[in-house]
């Protein structure tokens, strides 16, 4: 083989590859959050989950996808384990669908009937609302052109190169240990070069050729399997502890369909040559049914194995529940990002859910931030009052550090191309986190101030601590009501108690400010303690602002997503 055909070989299995990669973003693009409700609508019982996740991988034409998909949601606890693992298993069906296509172009050319199909597609990738569609048209081109580029260098191969080529293959045997050699490899190139795709696209090239046997292309396949719930366990790696367990199950799940497939190997492709009317020895090399061969063997493989192992799930949650135990959780553990970290969710619309849930977290921690300043106030030991400030000190700074790592992750997800609606909730989520770090800091400002309260040995009068405890209570309201709406469905219906509670806030910050000068006036106080005192107040009222800007980023967020 020469050095250009060589690049030319590459050069197909890139172009195919890419092709598969264009086509799944595309249609994810093109579905966006609707995949989400897909889901989340048919994962009531066992099938219908089986049926939404296989619905899901024929949709955005990946399995591996899917399954990192729905890890995610168990990893912002949108799913159950038995829920994801169904959806996991159905989609190792669906993702089948790609295989029969491939199967088609080696016996039908479908290459050659493409081009149109591009002239198409550059027309729509320059519109902004069919520019999805364009991509995943341009996707699906680039898959078949690799395919057929695939199809062609094979028909090009010196046959006595593939003679030799089969022979050195041939020295390995056709007994388990062969196939279990290529049950790895096939495993490794998953893995190396994340496309199930290009090793199926792979396999039927060299099956058609002669170079491989049908039994050692069948192993090669087979180890696909592995490999996908590789990339998966790696990739709920520093998720949460249910990912984790899901992501586990997937592999166990995988590894018994390969168990007993490998047991019964000879038996089962021989079953699957007869029902495609392939013989498994046959006389010359090359068939034209050999590709569906493959697929069928695909299919037939992932449909048995869900029907073997579906009854099995609630025992594997157990056993799984025992052996991935949790770890104890420090406080500063607590602290930091939940969902984003492990960047499950590829997808830029589908991201986008990771990072609500961290808003949520991020919004909850400045609520907990603010329950503590308000225990400061009435700390009256000084060791309690150090440990406390301590405490939230160390709350302001994460504060900051969430902001900048929740913004850079939207960054990220907004880098690339993306639907103007999607971009304008982007823009809303980022303003939504800067609020947010406001929130945050005015907290930290008011704990500063009761600080500097107790190092001047002042006190605050009795009517003074009233009013601030009553202020304290209207901030508070506004941060629960600020949480609420930021899990909320109906973003305008919980909307509206949030403007009445910041306008009472206003409203008494007023009045508080006109009695703070009354009493200054008649000596129930000094100057220095009554500007400590409306430092409080004001602080509390600019929280409240802040609570304010995060609701309308809210509501503009919902408006853009709907």
């Amino acid at each position: 083989m020469t050095v250009l055909a060589f690049l030319k070989l590459l050069g197909c299995l890139s172009l195919l590859m890419y092709g598969m990669k264009l086509l799944s973003e595309g249609l994810q693009k093109m579905a966006g959050n609707r995949l989400r409700h897909v889901l989340d609508t048919l994962t009531t019982n066992r099938l219908s989950a089986l049926l939404s996740g296989a619905l899901v991988a024929l949709i955005i034409q990946s399995s591996t996808a899917t399954s990192v998909m729905t890890i995610g949601f168990v990893h912002a606890g949108m799913f159950s384990f038995a829920q994801a693992l169904s959806v996991i298993m159905g989609a190792s069906v669906g993702n089948t669908f790609i295989a029969w296509l491939m199967a088609a172009e080696f016996n039908f050319s479908l290459s050659d009937y493409v081009y149109p199909l591009l002239l198409i597609a550059i027309c729509l990738i320059y519109s902004r609302e069919k520019r999805s569609a364009g991509e995943s048209l341009f996707g699906l081109c680039f898959t078949f052109l690799g395919l057929g580029g695939l199809y062609a260098f094979a028909a090009e191969i010196d046959p006595i190169v593939i003679e030799q080529t089969s022979l050195f293959f041939s020295a390995m045997g056709e007994g388990y240990g062969a196939f279990a050699v290529f049950l790895f490899i096939g495993a490794l190139i998953t893995i190396l070069v994340q496309s199930s795709a290009a090793l199926m696209a792979t396999s039927m090239i060299l099956c058609s050729t002669g170079i491989l046997s049908i039994y050692c292309g069948v192993a090669l396949v087979m180890g696909e399997n592995i490999g996908r719930a590789i990339l998966t366990l790696n990739a709920a790696s520093s998720a949460g502890l249910a990912a984790k367990r899901t992501a586990m199950a997937q592999l166990v799940f995988n590894v018994f369909g390969v168990t007993w497939a490998f047991w019964l190997f000879p038996i089962f492709v021989n079953e699957i040559c007869q029902l495609v009317h392939y013989e498994a020895h046959p006389t010359a090399p090359g068939h034209n049914n050999l590709a569906y061969v493959l697929a069928a063997f695909h299919t037939c493989f992932n449909i048995c194995n869900v029907v073997l192992f579906v009854w099995f799930i609630k025992p594997l949650e157990q056993l799984l529940n025992r052996v991935v135990k949790p770890t104890e959780k420090t406080e500063e553990e607590d602290d930091e990002l939940k969902y984003i970290t492990c960047g499950l969710l590829t997808t830029p619309e589908l991201s986008i859910l990771e990072a609500k849930k961290e808003i949520m977290n991020y919004a909850t921690l400045t609520n907990r931030m603010f329950s503590q300043v308000r225990l400061l106030s009435s700390v009256n030991k000084l060791n309690e009052f150090n440990q406390l400030f301590t405490r939230i000190e160390r709350g302001e700074t994460v504060s900051d550090d969430m902001e900048g790592e929740i913004a850079n992750y939207l960054n990220e997800v907004s880098d690339d191309r993306l639907s103007s609606a999607t971009k304008n909730r982007i823009r809303c989520m980022l303003r939504e986190v800067s609020e947010i770090e406001s929130i945050g800091d005015s907290c930290y400002n008011i704990a500063r101030t009761v600080a500097r309260k107790i190092q001047s040995n002042e006190r605050f009068t009795e009517k003074q601590t009233t009013h601030l405890h009553q202020m304290f209570q209207l901030t508070e309201h506004a941060l629960q009501e600020m949480t609420k709406l930021l899990s909320a469905k109906n973003t305008p219906k919980e909307a509206a108690k949030s403007f009445y509670i910041e306008q009472e806030i206003n409203n008494f910050r007023k009045q508080l400010r006109s009695l703070n000068i009354i009493d200054i006036n008649n000596h129930e106080y000094t100057y220095q303690v009554g500007a400590m005192y409306m430092d409080i107040v004001n602080e509390c009222e600019k929280l409240g602002d802040y609570v304010i800007n995060v609701v309308e980023a809210r509501l503009e967020e919902g408006a853009a997503h709907d």
